[in-house]
């Protein structure tokens, strides 16, 4: 047994790096009593062959691994918890904000609760109070997250994302993070120090932020490991990237996720969703990022819209679809139709007919043409009247030249 034990504890300590691996392997070959030449034969098996990359990031996710979780933490953190579904997810995205940066830093593992104030951590400090310091220079309202284990593409930390603008600066340092933000956040110009990239398809950021929410730290895991899994059976590798990001707000949604996908424009919009479960992954890459409809069910707002004020879900549509400013534009183009004098006839969406005739509606006339109106059928009367005074002069005159000839006739 005390064998056994020695064994488990080496294998274990495998996740931690192929050095720490062989210094323990090595103490524990020389308590190996001699009558077991088995064990020590494997143990320096190990010693000589480090593990392959696959295997060594296996073994470093085994830590992690939503298995590992014990059953209490589940039932109160996980897809199962009692306030699971409870609350409204519409409309939850605040503060609002229209462009957000992703800092690549590290991963979930090492954050602290809040990174951008940990003094230990002074990039994301550094990025974090020159944005707050700028806040009245940059004119887009501009959100700061950290990233991490960036899936697909190639980043590494101090490397930063900017959506809408689907570019991205690599190392960023200390020295360089006033700069940037000069250049890039407030002048809007490209970085004096760095070239941007060009980012191309979608970009999914689940949080995973343990440290700061238990709910964030259990759900998201299992959320990245089945987006991971479905983007490879379904070939979007080269299409769909995932990264696990810190905190965006609202733990109690867990699973968080924002969605940054082209819309049929090749404009970028950022959808948030909540409650998401590892059975949702299949419907968000089918509807969401392969049909442009937004889950209605799942949808809590998205970047460019302020709290309370978002549209509906079911009126948003994206990549592939329908861009929802189309339907605005064309309800806009109904109202403009309504205010114009001329006749003609037009097709909306869906065989909408807004076709009219030339008369115009009473309820456009303009008030001078209703004073100009006034003003003519007073003059027109006033010219009638005069007319008959003329008349009934003359006629007046008439008579008194009738009756002065019959008063001479008879005298």
């Amino acid at each position: 047994m005390h064998l056994h034990s020695l064994l488990s504890r080496s294998l274990i300590f495998a996740a931690e790096g192929h050095r720490h691996l062989h210094l323990h392997l090595h103490r524990t070959s020389l308590l190996l009593p001699a009558a077991a030449p088995a064990a020590r034969r494997r143990l320096f098996l190990l010693l000589r062959t480090p593990p392959s990359p696959s295997a060594a990031r296996s073994m470093a996710a085994a830590a992690d691994n939503p298995a590992t979780i014990s059953a209490d933490d589940e039932a109160k953190f996980g897809f199962q918890r009692p306030e699971m579904y409870k609350g409204t997810l519409a409309n939850t995205v605040d503060p609002p904000y229209d462009r957000h940066v992703f800092l690549c830093f590290k991963g979930p593992e090492s954050w602290t609760p809040k990174v951008e104030d940990a003094d230990t951590e002074m990039l994301p400090k550094l990025l974090g109070s020159a944005l707050k310091a700028r806040k009245s220079d940059i004119p887009v309202k501009t959100r700061l997250t950290m990233c991490g284990g960036c899936s697909g593409i190639d980043c590494s930390d101090g490397d930063v994302l900017i959506f809408p603008e689907m570019i991205k600066y690599k190392g960023l340092t200390e020295s360089g993070v006033d700069s940037f933000v000069e250049d890039v956040l407030v002048n809007g110009k490209p970085w004096a120090s760095g070239v941007p990239e060009t980012l191309t398809g979608s970009h999914i950021f689940v949080c995973a932020h343990g440290s700061r929410d238990r709910r964030c730290g259990v759900c998201g895991p299992p959320l990245m490991e089945k987006l991971n899994e479905e983007i490879e059976s379904r070939q979007l590798k080269d299409q769909v990237f995932v990264s696990p990001c810190s905190h965006i707000g609202g733990h109690k949604y867990a699973g968080n996720l924002i969605v940054f996908s082209p819309d049929s424009e090749g404009t970028i919009t950022g959808h948030w969703y909540g409650y998401v479960t590892p059975d949702d992954v299949p419907e968000i890459l089918e509807q969401h990022i392969g049909q442009g409809k937004v889950i209605e069910r799942l949808w809590r707002g998205q970047m460019g819209a302020s709290a309370g004020e978002g549209q509906k879900a079911d009126e948003q549509k994206l990549p592939n679809g329908t861009d929802h400013k189309e339907s605005r534009k064309h309800e806009e183009s109904i109202v403009e139709e309504k205010k114009e004098p001329a006749s003609g006839c037009c097709q909306g969406v869906n065989g909408f007919s807004c076709c009219r005739d030339g008369n115009l509606d009473q309820s456009s006339t303009s008030e001078e043409e209703k004073q100009e109106k006034k003003f003519s059928f007073l003059v027109g009367k006033w010219e009638q009247n005069e007319v008959l005074t003329a008349a009934a002069i003359v006629g007046a005159v008439a008579t008194v030249a009738v009756a002065y000839s019959f008063y001479r006739r008879s005298c």
